[in-house]
């Protein structure tokens, strides 16, 4: 069973920072891809970025340039560096993790940027 831990969310105004942390534990294998997703008021879930085990990321359109993710496979953490951030990148944002087609999430960490 995977256990995936978020930290890091907070109040910020636009044009902010923030960092997020996500802290994998339980039965995580050595391939894998890691990420961060995240869900407005009254909308769906989306993709902000992913990372694989190789260090390959893909970025949603709308954080390219703005958002970096990072991993340390050794801890079993992924990271998500957020600039310049702007109203609309409020939400709750997810910790995620696929392997072996299967998908693990954590509880969520909220993200408020003001106006």
């Amino acid at each position: 069973q995977v256990r995936l831990v978020e930290s890091g969310g907070g109040l910020v105004q636009a044009g902010g920072s923030l960092r997020l942390s996500c802290a994998g534990s339980g039965l995580i294998f050595r391939i894998n891809t890691m990420g961060w997703y995240r869900q407005a008021p009254g909308k769906q879930r989306e993709l902000v970025a992913t990372i694989t085990s190789g260090y390959s990321t893909n970025y949603a359109d709308s954080v390219k340039g703005r958002f970096t993710i990072s991993r340390d496979n050794g801890k079993r953490t992924v990271d998500l560096q957020m600039n310049g951030l702007k109203p609309e990148d409020t939400g709750v944002y997810y910790c995620y993790l696929r392997q072996s087609n299967n998908d693990s999430w954590g509880q969520g960490t909220q993200v408020t940027v003001s106006s």
